[in-house]
């Protein structure tokens, strides 16, 4: 089993900078990509961003780009989220997700697609 655990929230003022952390627990662990969504009150989980560990590409939504930096190290199974310039409406629990191996699939993109572990979550708050 695949443990999937998140590190880094906390309270920060708008403007300000936070750096969040993933790990995967089990170390031979096969996966195509690595990312992070997050969940604000009352909404949807949405994605954030994801590392597609085949070409080291990486891809954000429209609403982090040019703030957020995604980052990792595949061999370790861990992933990185630096947030900068956080706006009170980045305030959401924000998960790690996996993307387990599959055969022939190379190069992901940003989601859709399933997500095969999560970790529980950190909660980010930015105050105004």
């Amino acid at each position: 089993q695949v443990q999937v655990v998140e590190s880094g929230g906390g309270l920060v003022q708008a403007g300000g900078s936070l750096r969040l952390s993933c790990a995967a627990s089990r170390r031979t662990f096969s996966h195509t990509a690595m990312g992070w969504f997050r969940q604000a009150p009352g909404k949807e989980r949405q994605f954030v961003a994801v590392i597609s560990w085949s070409d080291g590409s990486t891809y954000y939504a429209d609403s982090v780009k040019g703030r957020f930096t995604i980052s990792g190290d595949n061999a370790k199974n861990t992933v990185y989220l630096q947030m900068n310039s956080l706006k009170p409406e980045d305030t959401a629990v924000y998960y790690c997700g996996v993307r387990g191996w599959r055969p022939g699939e190379r190069n992901l993109g940003p989601p859709p697609y399933d997500i095969d572990y999560w970790g529980k979550g950190t909660l980010v708050t930015v105050s105004s």
